[in-house]
């Protein structure tokens, strides 16, 4: 692996509300093959995630690494830190400055400074597949693949709605982190789901609900590794996902790109609807021929993208394996 400073230090950076930041440290990792000697996909993390996406303490380690979907003996995995996500003591305290396409901007930078031409594939889930929209919005021509999972290229109204209320409790309530992350949950998984694992069962030790003593174990467990200041900008980006604000059409923006998209929904997921999901691949189909749409079938919600690694296996096999087979 060849040296390179870790973080890139983005210079001089203006935010799209007028922000001056002098200078951004962009931390990254780099796994698998040496870059440059591989084709590169480019993995955003989500709200709670971190650029450690494979390895010992990796959160997507099912589907990246050695023989895996992404296979590490064949393709260079770069990932970097949301600036201010809390991986380092770089923290953003005024998390307004900054919106999903100023992350999408430093990414970009990011790939520049790693003098990276084109990317294989760029791949995220959640907010991290905002950006990802984002990024090919604003350079059509950085990658041959679009891997949207769970996610979507606007936050609509209900997504809205429920940062509005993740900020009103990070702001408000004397036990921030821990509030916010409890009803966090209520968006990431499902009725079905909390049914079939709950059951309406009690805790006998605390006699209280299961789902009310996994759901606070939930947000004491967030409450000692994450910090409030970054949990506030990851929320701020999360409301504010629109390739269209302030620019063009979806259309004039999406026909700019020859890369292939490939929309990946979850049929239960509460946060970025299926629904929304299928809507955007029919107004793509429209222009574009190379776009994709397909579901992981889970009754756990948006977190899905997270549990259910056979079926994301399957649905990302045409893509990455066909790649290697090709070779």
């Amino acid at each position: 692996m060849e040296n390179i400073p870790n973080p890139i230090i983005i210079q001089d950076f203006i935010t799209e509300s007028g922000a001056n930041y002098h200078s951004i440290p962009l931390s990254f990792t780099l796994a698998g093959q040496p870059l440059h000697s591989a084709p590169i996909v480019l993995v955003n993390h989500a709200l709670t995630g971190n650029s450690q996406v494979t390895g010992e303490n990796g959160w997507w380690n099912d589907l990246i690494g050695e023989g895996k979907t992404i296979d590490t003996t064949f393709y260079t995995v770069l990932a970097f830190d949301i600036p201010g996500n809390g991986s380092n003591s770089f923290l953003i305290d005024n998390y307004l400055d900054f919106t999903a396409r100023d992350i999408a901007r430093i990414f970009i930078e990011g790939v520049k400074a790693l003098h990276i031409e084109k990317l294989f594939a760029v791949i995220g889930g959640s907010v991290g597949g905002g950006i990802a929209w984002e990024i090919l919005a604003l350079a059509p021509n950085i990658t041959e693949n679009l891997i949207p999972i769970a996610s979507d290229w606007k936050s609509t109204d209900w997504l809205i709605a429920n940062c509005f209320l993740q900020e009103q409790i990070l702001n408000n309530s004397s036990k921030p982190i821990e509030d916010a992350r409890i009803h966090a949950m209520l968006c990431y998984r499902s009725p079905e789901s909390f049914k079939e694992k709950f059951q309406r069962t009690i805790n006998q030790e605390l006699l209280i609900f299961n789902i009310e003593s996994w759901l606070a174990h939930h947000g004491k467990k967030l409450q000692k590794r994450f910090q409030l200041s970054s949990y506030k900008l990851m929320n701020q980006l999360l409301k504010t996902i629109d390739i269209t604000r302030n620019s063009e059409s979806f259309e004039n923006l999406l026909s700019k790109t020859t890369a292939s998209i490939h929309i990946i929904g979850i049929n239960s997921d509460l946060f970025f609807t299926a629904k929304e999901n299928v809507e955007t691949y029919e107004e793509l189909k429209k222009f574009k021929d190379n776009v994709f749409y397909s579901e992981i079938v889970s009754v756990h919600g948006h977190d899905a993208f997270l549990i259910e690694y056979k079926q994301l296996d399957h649905l990302l096999a045409d893509i990455f394996k066909a790649e290697t087979i090709k070779k």
